[in-house]
């Protein structure tokens, strides 16, 4: 018998094993569980931890996040918060413009959904010009679809007052046909391309960023991501800091089959660009497949026609036919990878399952695949996920009543609320749900306790202000629990190496500061970890 590095005694263990749900201890060997509930052999060198009757879960598992945007953000970026007036926004961009030398870039975000609405004049332009001092500036709204920059920014992207939209997106202008600075979709994208190009060193940014992200992540408790649009510069990034030994979480990639987010490689180039970079915590087995937009900007691809619009026959914006999807989805498989797929609509969603069907037919139940964000499903389709083997990816935390919703309800056909996020339902129909926080989407941190929480009660953390979103949908704890952890880690392909507190796994674990099964579920959102362990290994404490 092997003599243990770590033994863990006195705690109240969730283990998310299937076979023994609670535990008194367990001993870590070579990085990984052994003994859980059994003797073990210590040395003078064992370290050993008195939990106190403490709670202690599985290192927890985020099935679609954004490490770079969400690590530049807390790292080099202006906070601005969802609920931030325009007013508001444009006092924090002067006081920020302020500060920098010439020619330098405000870059920030969270600007709320409703805000983007109401900043989407030239006036609001004009404003935000002032506040800027001559600063190109670059806001992201809280989906990251959409940003609102300066007319600045326009000049350095090379928009004149003619200027087309570019394919995939617009630059919105109001009646008169000025330009507001509001950009969607893959407008977007030509203004991070610009803001990058002014980077003196993108690479130390990039790996700041990420050292960043891993931070955050380890002090939530989250020791294992689905990196949800891998580019090659965050390869990059993730493999030096893993060279340094500087890489404290272990992560599933997911590199786009197209331009989004970012301008660069991608498709097959990017798939074989990435087998490079494959190592013991870097995993680039998925691809990024983006069917549709976002609900409040009419992009998400629908069954039914978005009320109000010119057309009363738009249905948003579907980016792939079904032909299309087909044939990169088999380009995907070929590669040997599976897709996590962007479908925020219910058409989208349709469309994505029509193209695994015809996976399934022609392949059988190889390859994995990921729906995301599995919002709006409609009910015939809801038992498909289960028959063609198709993982619900359930992000980002937005499944109770708030800004984004309230932002949603404006937008959406009548009726589309009320089935939003149908996650009993998949379940149920025996779909595994696994969760993701879309950070820094919706929120400025990718906190697990406020998913967990509002995934059981359906309303906003601590109750909120007392409405529900599609209630009947709400899960258990011990369900929602499992969407954070076994489940998610199954889906990313990792499940005999994550997920659970078994003999034989990656010693990943988080000490919290209360027992989630002892306190109101309205009190979960208030939870703090007070250790996480990787591979055995500490990498927070709260001490």
């Amino acid at each position: 018998m092997s003599v243990a590095q770590l033994v863990v005694r006195n705690a109240a263990v969730y283990t998310c094993d299937p076979h023994r749900e609670w535990a008194d201890g367990f001993a870590v060997v070579d990085g990984r569980f052994q003994a859980v509930d059994a003797a073990v052999r210590t040395g003078p060198d064992t370290e050993i931890i008195d939990a106190g009757g403490r709670m202690i879960l599985p290192g927890l598992c985020d099935i679609h996040i954004h490490l770079g945007f969400g690590g530049a953000q807390q790292a080099w970026e202006l906070p601005i918060a969802p609920t931030d007036s325009p007013a508001e926004i444009c006092a924090k961009v002067a006081a920020r413009a302020a500060e920098l030398a010439p020619g330098e870039w405000v870059v920030g975000g969270i600007v709320g959904s409703a805000v983007m609405d109401a900043v989407a004049t030239a006036a609001a332009l004009a404003d935000l010009d002032a506040a800027a001092q001559g600063h190109p500036v670059l806001l992201r709204d809280d989906t990251q679809h959409n940003r609102w920059v300066n007319s600045a920014t326009l000049a350095a992207m090379g928009v004149e007052p003619r200027t087309p939209d570019p394919e995939g997106g617009s630059f919105v202008r109001d009646a008169a046909g000025r330009h507001t600075g509001v950009l969607r979709e893959q407008a977007s994208r030509l203004a991070e391309t610009v803001f990058v190009a002014s980077i003196a060193d993108p690479a130390a940014r990039d790996r700041v960023s990420l050292r960043t992200a891993a931070e955050i992540c380890n002090r939530s408790g989250i020791t294992t991501v689905q990196e949800a649009a891998t580019m090659a510069p965050l390869l990059r990034a993730l493999a030096r800091l893993e060279g340094a030994d500087e890489l404290t979480l272990r992560v599933v990639a997911s590199t786009p089959m197209r331009e989004f987010l970012e301008s660069g490689v991608t498709g097959a180039e990017l798939i074989a660009l990435s087998e490079q970079y494959r190592s013991p915590l870097v995993h680039p087995d998925f691809v990024k497949v983006v069917l549709d937009g976002v609900p409040m900007t009419r992009t998400s691809a629908l069954l039914t026609p978005y009320p109000g619009c010119a057309d009363s026959h738009y249905c948003g914006e579907i980016l792939y036919t079904l032909d299309e999807l087909v044939d990169t989805l088999e380009t995907v498989v070929a590669a040997g990878r599976g897709a996590k797929i962007h479908a925020t609509g219910d058409a989208a969603a349709r469309i994505a399952l029509d193209a695994i069907a015809v996976m399934r037919s022609r392949h059988g139940g190889g390859p994995r695949f990921h729906l995301a964000h599995t919002e709006h499903i409609a009910a015939a389709d809801t038992p498909r996920f289960a028959a063609l083997d198709v993982v619900a990816d359930a992000s980002p935390f937005i499944w109770y009543p708030g800004i984004i919703q309230d932002s949603n309800a404006k937008t959406l056909p009548a009726g589309y609320q009320d089935t939003a996020w149908p996650l009993r339902d998949l379940l149920t129909g025996g779909t595994p749900v696994a969760a993701g926080s879309d950070w820094p989407c919706a929120f400025p941190l990718p906190d697990p306790w406020i998913g967990l929480e509002t995934m059981i009660t359906r309303q906003g953390p601590g109750g909120g202000d007392g409405r529900t979103l599609n209630g009947a949908q709400a899960l258990t704890l011990p369900e929602a629990l499992l969407a954070f952890t076994r489940d998610s880690a199954q889906a990313m392909g990792l499940g005999r190496l994550a997920g659970s507190i078994e003999p034989g796994k990656s010693a990943d674990f988080i000490v919290l500061n209360r027992n989630l099964f002892d306190i109101a579920v309205t009190d979960i959102h208030r939870t703090r970890v007070l250790r996480t362990y990787f591979q055995g290994r500490e990498v927070f404490s709260a001490e």
